[in-house]
């Protein structure tokens, strides 16, 4: 802990980044009128920051009265960021980072927990809602910031009133609701690489006692990466998303809330960048008397990296362009009962579509392109009671059930140094995850108690089950040669190697299960289940010394799942699961609104003892070296401080500045091979988390003045600053991640009444060269780059 006394004797305290991102949307112009919109606290003196409501603890409360860590951005200052998409946050909310798997799967995390995973079908450490229904999968999370009031992010272990998985933390997308009186707006973009972007709403009454509100975003832009072999260019964005909510309030005691969203995405994957060469199977020359592969290792060896061009990739010549679908319905309903008690209950249904080919080597070799194929369906519901939000002693009870359906299939041309066993080679199969089937169910409870006007207690627990079963095979593709390699290794392994024909127990069919068991050697499919429970539960003390202020201290204890990772199985061991993993938190913090409202203060230390962290490591296999498969670390630890200071040193400017300190280890023996064939069997105690930067720093300012009399101006920006980590444990330098800078910048006009803005904007302005992930893909060690600097222009109007 003594880092982190030294940060917080030399950082100033600092603030959820939310309080002080929920500026009204005006200029600094003069007016004697008030200005219409985006916060009620708009028409106040603009000296003041305004403050937000949250539902964090699934009531409405000031976010200065929530004794949690919590991040709230108004939808308004989002859109001015150009904060589109769930990764996008980590702009603006200290301690959340995005990372991008080489297959495409959004990996989020706070505090350094997250959760690394390739398959579609794992759930996140990170879970994410929009009005407090899951979208289970983080694929799935794409059309999550359509159209919003606010998102709010709660940072630490939230298992008792959010559930099961959320280990390091959940984000509530608040979307807007449907209005009164008829309401219409938009934005309409145009940026670099012929970027054409377009969102807009419309909402109002359609009936006695229904209002509804529709909101439609579409997103195209041409391909920024080229192909530093034939020129040729990917990365073309091809995104639509909409949603319908429907509000009916038949009586002041009953109301309905309807909503129905999807999202359809056909952009290109990303390509990655070439690195170096390093063989999954080195030696691996062939049997005796074959012909010797790998063929193209001269290759890969006399390849150059890629440029240090952020632009600069390569890929076979192909179709990239995904293909994926997401649909939900939602429905709540609340009823006042007598006794000033309210019944809630919220149902949703869901189903992911995704097909998404990508070459993931970096090179326009046919080292290895992966095609994934899967679909989810998931059915939720929860109900619940609650109390008045006025009482002194305050509660909720409720139970939650949910089922969910996984297939999970990709198809891989690899032909890389482990393709191929004996004389026989192998270039095409299947990963088959079959069908997994997850059924939980919980039952939860929470309470808050007032014991003086200024003390309160909170406890809250959730008792959690959940049955998991998965059948799945490494599959042989017609044509691929894998059913006759594996065939001949089946046999090889018993002793007399030869090519089986039918009825031979070593015989594969051309479509057939080729995952060898352990102990006969012989192929077949595999079929594991895994059953958990567990009881999670928050207790804390929370003080208010007066209005404006907040100091509070909790011990939270929170579980994610067991979990099957859906990678290629050579053997059964590849798909055995991790237990589920058990964090227990510690953290003291608060918040205070300072000067009349001038300046917000918000802080928190935090410590984490980690049990059974989950992790997407690496198997060694005598015939095929370092395979990917779930492992989990028996015993870690994250030490940490985390401060926002949101300020108007004059009343036209205002400064934001967040961040968060991490200090995470591994603290018990855990043997692990590397993520290369030489680095051999590692042990990792003491080394750091991967992808978790110790320290990560957020800036943004703006700076609002008058011009006529209807009309202001303004300049701001933002900048985020990501320590140096790596990508994976037990890495050799290879796989380092420098720190580095992103600058965005924003400058341009608006008019008093909020209907219009014309934004000129840059993201990335200083053109910075930065990779987010490092990986080893099959033969090949390749960065997954951050975007190049683009510009544009925003136009954002309301009627």
């Amino acid at each position: 802990m003594t880092k982190i006394t030294i940060v917080i004797g030399a950082t100033v305290a600092w603030f959820s980044n939310s309080v002080a991102l929920a500026q009204s949307d005006q200029p600094a112009a003069k007016t004697s009128q008030p200005a219409a919109a985006d916060s009620a606290a708009s028409s106040a003196s603009t000296s003041n920051l305004a403050e937000i409501v949250v539902t964090a603890e699934k009531r409405s409360e000031r976010l200065s009265d929530v004794p949690l860590s919590i991040s709230a951005v108004t939808g308004v200052e989002l859109a001015r960021q150009g904060v589109n998409s769930v990764g996008d946050l980590e702009k603006v909310v200290p301690g959340f980072v995005y990372t991008q798997s080489p297959y495409g799967a959004p990996i989020y995390s706070i505090r350094g927990i997250g959760f690394f995973s390739e398959s579609v079908g794992v759930a996140p450490t990170v879970s994410i809602y929009v009005d407090q229904v899951p979208i289970p999968f983080t694929r799935a999370t794409e059309g999550a910031s359509l159209d919003l009031e606010r998102v709010e992010v709660l940072k630490g272990p939230q298992g008792t009133l959010f559930g099961e998985n959320s280990t390091g933390g959940a984000v509530n997308y608040i979307a807007a609701k449907p209005t009164d009186t008829l309401q219409a707006g938009g934005e309409l973009t145009y940026g670099r690489f012929n970027e054409v972007d377009v969102e807009s709403y419309v909402s109002g009454p359609i009936a006695p006692a229904i209002t509804a509100r529709f909101a439609f975003r579409t997103a195209q832009r041409d391909g920024w990466q080229y192909s530093t072999s034939n020129r040729n260019s990917l990365g073309v964005q091809d995104f639509t998303a909409a949603r319908l909510l429907l509000d009916w309030r038949p009586s002041d005691e009953l109301t309905y809330e309807f909503n129905l969203n999807g999202w359809k995405d056909k952009s290109d994957t990303q390509a990655n960048q070439f690195q170096s060469y390093s063989s999954s199977a080195p030696g691996n020359t062939g049997y005796p008397g074959s012909v010797a592969y790998p063929n193209i290792e001269p290759i890969l060896l006399a390849r150059p990296p890629a440029p240090a061009n952020d632009r600069a990739a390569d890929w076979d010549p192909g179709n990239y362009r995904r293909d994926d679908d997401f649909y939900q319905g939602s429905g709540r309903g609340d009823l006042a009962i007598p006794g000033g008690l309210t019944v809630t209950s919220i149902t949703a249904v869901s189903k992911l579509l995704v097909h998404s080919p990508s070459d993931v080597d970096g090179t326009d070799l046919p080292v290895l392109f992966f095609d994934l194929d899967a679909f989810t369906e998931t059915f939720s519901q929860e109900f619940r009671l609650s109390s008045r939000a006025d009482d002194r002693v305050r509660w909720i009870v409720g139970a939650n059930y949910e089922y969910d359906k996984v297939s999970d299939r990709n198809f891989l041309d690899d032909q890389g140094s482990n393709s191929g066993v004996g004389p026989f080679r192998f270039t095409t199969f299947e990963n088959d995850a079959g069908d997994q089937h997850i059924r939980t169910i919980a039952g939860f409870g929470g309470l808050d108690w007032h014991a003086t006007d200024t003390l309160t207690a909170q406890a809250s627990a959730r008792y959690t089950k959940q049955d998991h079963d998965i059948t799945g095979c490494l599959r042989s593709a017609p044509g691929g040669g894998l059913d006759t390699a594996f065939g001949f290794l089946s046999t090889l392994l018993n002793g007399d190697p030869h090519v089986p024909a039918p009825g031979d127990p070593s015989y594969i069919a051309p479509t057939g299960c080729a995952t060898l068991n352990p102990v006969t050697n012989f192929p077949g499919s595999v079929s594991k289940s895994l059953n958990e429970s567990n009881v999670s539960w928050r207790a804390g003390l929370s003080w208010k010394p007066d209005v404006d202020s907040l100091v509070y201290g909790n011990i939270t204890r929170g579980f994610k799942g067991g979990a099957f990772e859906t990678i290629p199985a050579i053997r059964p061991a590849q798909m055995d699961p991790v237990p589920q993993e058990e964090i227990t938190a510690y953290e003291l913090g608060g918040r205070s609104r300072l000067l009349s409202g001038r300046i917000d203060l918000s802080g928190a230390v935090f410590h984490y003892d980690y049990k059974d962290k989950q992790l997407l490591g690496y198997i060694s296999d005598a015939f095929f070296g370092n395979l990917p498969g779930l492992v989990s670390v028996p015993k870690a630890r994250v030490d940490g401080v985390e401060a926002s200071l949101v300020f108007r040193p004059i009343e036209d400017w205002y400064v934001s500045l967040g961040g968060t300190y991490l200090d995470t280890r591994v603290e018990s023996n855990f043997n692990t091979v590397g993520p290369v064939a030489t680095s051999g069997t590692i042990n990792v105690k003491g080394e750091a988390f991967p992808d978790t930067p110790k320290l990560s720093v957020l800036l943004n300012t703006e700076y609002r003045f008058p011009l006529l009399a209807e009309w202001g101006g303004f300049v701001g920006g933002n900048a985020t600053y990501h320590g140096r980590t790596t990508s994976t444990f037990a890495a050799p330098p290879e796989f380092d991640i420098d720190e580095y800078t992103v600058l965005d910048a924003r400058v341009g006009i608006a008019r008093a009444d909020g209907k219009l803005r014309i934004q000129l904007w840059g993201k990335n302005i200083t053109d910075k060269y930065y990779w987010s992930h490092v990986d080893h893909v099959l033969d090949t060690i390749t960065r997954i780059t951050g975007m190049p600097a683009t510009y544009g222009l925003s136009v954002f109007w309301k009627l």
